[in-house]
């Protein structure tokens, strides 16, 4: 075919600044855009192609100016000549290159994924899933129990290769003595492997869900361990020594028994989540268990606690590094050291003054099981939670004041009754 004289060049084509379409012989042209009715837009400047087959005109692009060039484009242009001489329209075969490099680029997906090992996505499901945690423990024993016990053998595997057999070979042989732990692992390595099929680093069912059902089945399994906890009448004595204690970690712990909150949510407490008008602390939804935020009434003796302690900074309860808060170890210590000075040893934990407060409740009130519960930070389940919109808050501030004076007093006799359960001249 023969070519016409080239009509363009790169200095006339600088020089083109109006809307329409110039062309550079046989087919090839330059297009600039113009603005919508708005005034928006226009002025994109982009190559044609214009063909002719069995009798329909078809305008084919070839990209914009600032990628092809001149030389480029009249290449291009000629590429599809050659087609169309061949019987093949330009546009179908672009879009068969298109298809190919789709499959190409998809192919190569599949093969990147099929090289991403195990511990690669344990540490990327980790990463993903740890904002989301709020018991920091729990966090650092998802990994450490996975590096000691599945990366020495599935590490180095690719994700998509772990199956069923691979998984038993990590749990069985510590699944008679560490039952609890090996249960564990398997339910992380079915996280991970969720995970993992979701991200399309492998696909099929998870093999880890199959071994659940594969694992012996024991006479004699290990209980859950719950956390140590003070009876709750020998909290009274406790509290009366915590005074005697010098600096904030005993007052962290006092505030901690009296609101009956998990470690986390006292330590992480900061000034603006406290209300001293309304004597109310506001725990965010991040730093609860059930990621739903906590209002807690403060008694007395709380805000008092509070008042007490200089303002640092936004950390309420600041440790002995400036801007840090106290930790957990910090408390339980406490404990242990409180002990040690009156010659005795505490068989409790820090977490277990709520179980202390929750005994209490049960034996020693009337108050209804759902005020004791949500005192806890714990919501109704099932129906009932989807239809239960109130924190009980107010019926919560009788309880807690009941509780602080328990905890603040040392005799105690009759059982202690709600407010308005009395008996008349009781």
């Amino acid at each position: 075919m023969a070519r016409t004289a080239k009509k363009l060049s790169v200095k006339k084509i600088a020089k083109l600044t109006r809307p329409g379409r110039y062309s550079d012989g046989d087919g090839l042209s330059v297009q600039i855009t113009k603005p919508d009715r708005k005034g928006n837009g226009g002025g994109v400047r982009s190559w044609l192609f214009r063909y002719e087959l069995r009798g329909r005109e078809r305008w084919m692009g070839l990209g914009p100016l600032r990628f092809v060039s001149l030389d480029e484009a009249r290449k291009k242009a000629d590429a599809a000549r050659k087609l169309l001489e061949m019987g093949t329209d330009p546009l179908d075969a672009a879009q068969v290159d298109r298809d190919a490099a789709e499959e190409a680029r998809k192919l190569a997906a599949i093969e990147k994924a099929s090289r991403i090992t195990f511990a690669d996505a344990a540490q990327q499901f980790y990463a993903k899933q740890r904002p989301e945690w709020s018991n920091l423990k729990h966090a650092k024993q998802f990994l450490s129990t996975l590096k000691k016990y599945v990366f020495p053998k599935l590490g180095e595997l690719p994700v998509a290769s772990i199956d069923a057999p691979l998984i038993l070979s990590v749990l069985t042989p510590i699944w008679e003595t560490k039952t609890v732990t090996a249960s564990r692992i398997r339910a992380r390595i079915e996280n991970i492997l969720d995970w993992a099929t979701a991200s399309k680093y492998r696909t099929g069912d998870n093999p880890a869900k199959l071994v659940a059902t594969l694992l012996p089945r024991k006479s004699r399994i290990a209980k859950v361990t719950h956390f140590k906890a003070m009876a709750y009448d020998e909290v009274p004595a406790f509290m009366a020594e915590l005074p005697k204690a010098v600096g904030v970690p005993p007052k962290a712990l006092e505030f901690l028994i009296l609101t009956a909150a998990r470690s986390g949510e006292v330590t992480g407490a900061r000034w603006d989540e406290i209300d001293f008008e309304n004597k109310i602390w506001t725990v965010p939804a991040e730093r609860m268990k059930m990621r739903l935020e906590h209002r807690v009434p403060l008694v007395d003796r709380a805000i008092q606690i509070l008042k007490s302690l200089p303002i640092e900074g936004d950390l309420v309860f600041v440790g002995a590094r400036k801007g840090r808060a106290i930790g957990d170890k910090v408390l339980a210590e406490l404990i242990e050291t409180m002990g040690k000075q009156q010659g005795k040893q505490y068989d409790a934990t820090v977490h277990g003054f709520r179980s202390s407060f929750r005994d209490w409740s049960a034996e020693r009130t009337a108050f209804p099981r759902d005020v004791c519960e949500y005192a806890l930070a714990h919501r109704a389940g099932g129906t009932e939670g989807s239809y239960k919109r109130s924190d009980l808050l107010e019926k919560r501030r009788p309880l807690m004041a009941m509780w602080a004076k328990f905890c603040l007093t040392l005799k105690r006799d009759a059982i202690v009754t709600p407010i308005g359960k009395r008996k008349a001249g009781g």
